[in-house]
């Protein structure tokens, strides 16, 4: 958690951010540079997963650039949570953070942030995100100021995040060794695991704090980015796999606080939605038994769970009966998709 400082005193190292990197040339660098405005408190650790183009090569620059802020990990392809867990096990800052390498943070946002976080008192910093959405002028933040209370401490008791609204990756920065003594570790070689990151510890956060600015910026346009419909379909069988571990690690915990443990099946019943959202969009033969074995599957693991989930306003819509439900329920999807900018 310490490093030495161009004068030769220990600088603690408030905040680590690992940037997961496979064939990221073209953008890396401007998630880079915006971490590297927060000055000796970042440690940055560019995982290159496997890479085949000049990312490994980019890293290594900026590592060489910047030694007391850069750490360069190179290693054999193992997706998204395997440059994840690499990074956390390398982590030595007292926060956490995941910062995928085609997105980036606002820099005046992350220093603000970094100000609260040198008093490291709470388990989890909650800020805003913002979809950066290729084309659109209009960039749509997603707040948390109505729902969070502000300028202190609280607990899971004042949480009051109504159905729509959820911490996802971008919204979290986690107390390292939380993260390291539940010894999180996600699936290799699967997309969508980013879901499991941001729900698993959260049985281990007792204490957080929501700073009300714009601090992540999600983008959103490739056409190979795993939120676009067309790739999702492709690789449905890794969003099951997510889902699948999600109900598991649910019926495992079952969390004691009530507001936490109604905040966890909701966070299962939209991640069961999407993937059923999904496929229903397919439509076909295989598409709809998969449908009934993931619902299935939720049944017998979690009986409760499943009940809660089934009655929840996502799965009620999932499951209206018949060819028109199907129809309602691909339209309400299109709708979110309009007013939450997916792709």
């Amino acid at each position: 958690m310490f490093a030495l400082g161009q004068k030769g005193q220990i600088v603690l190292k408030i905040l680590t951010a690992v940037v997961p990197c496979y064939n990221s040339e073209d953008y890396m660098s401007r998630c880079i540079e915006a971490l590297l405005t927060g000055g000796d408190a970042m440690e940055i650790i560019v995982v290159d997963d496997g890479s085949s183009d000049a990312t490994g090569a980019i890293a290594d620059r900026y590592a060489r650039e910047n030694p007391q802020t850069v750490r360069a990990i190179h290693q054999p392809n193992g997706g998204h949570g395997a440059a994840i867990n690499t990074g956390l096990a390398a982590a030595t800052g007292t926060y956490f953070k995941v910062v995928d390498s085609d997105d980036w943070l606002d820099p005046a946002a992350l220093q603000k942030a970094l100000a609260l976080l040198q008093t490291p008192t709470m388990d989890m910093l909650i800020a805003n995100y913002v979809y950066d959405k290729v084309g659109k002028r209009h960039k749509r933040a997603m707040r948390y100021r109505h729902h969070l209370p502000q300028d202190r401490i609280f607990g899971w008791d004042s949480v009051h995040l109504p159905t729509g609204k959820y911490l996802l990756m971008h919204s979290v920065i986690f107390k390292t060794a939380i993260l390291q003594k539940m010894n999180l570790t996600l699936l290799r070689h699967t997309f969508y695991v980013d879901n499991l990151f941001v729900f698993e510890p959260l049985p281990h956060v007792h204490t957080m704090q929501y700073i009300d600015v714009d601090l992540y910026h999600y983008f959103i346009g490739r056409a190979d980015q795993s939120v676009n419909e067309n790739v999702m379909i492709k690789r449905i069988d890794q969003q099951l796999r997510v889902n699948r571990d999600m109900i598991t690690y649910y019926a495992q915990v079952k969390p004691a606080n009530k507001r936490l443990d109604r905040y966890m099946r909701s966070y299962v019943a939209i991640v069961t939605g999407i993937s059923s959202i999904v496929l229903l969009n397919d439509g076909s033969e295989d598409s709809l038994a998969e449908l009934r074995g993931l619902w299935h599957f939720m049944r017998v693991n979690d009986e409760p769970l499943y009940r809660s989930v089934r009655h929840s306003v996502v799965g009620r819509g999932i499951n209206l009966p018949g060819r028109y439900g199907r129809q309602m329920t691909l339209s309400f999807y299109h709708l979110l998709q309009r007013f939450y900018s997916f792709n």
